[in-house]
């Protein structure tokens, strides 16, 4: 039997920036650290990051899907309206 770990969307805002980044990860805590010592290329320049949100998936193609669609909505709008969401807070 195997264990199948959940995988999550999270939404990061650069605190310097105010611009966000959404990615998919099973292990948060993990790749807040990454992303803030600047061990990812696309988020390097806009240090330090904040974790806004994330949402909770029982399997990573669930979670790829769901980042996909939001990042083809190129929507700051939308990024908002989903983080403010009180009825969707995630893990």
């Amino acid at each position: 039997m195997s264990i199948k770990l959940p995988y999550y969307v999270y939404f990061l805002q650069s605190i310097k920036h105010g611009s966000f980044y959404i990615g998919v990860t099973n292990n948060i805590e993990r790749r807040i650290k990454e992303h803030n010592r600047g061990q990812s290329k696309s988020t390097v320049t806009k240090r330090p990051w904040e974790l806004k949100k994330i949402e909770k998936f029982s399997s990573i193609e669930e979670a790829y899907q769901r980042e996909r669609w939001l990042k083809r909505q190129k929507s700051r709008i939308i990024i908002e309206k989903i983080i403010e969401d009180k009825n969707n807070i995630g893990e």
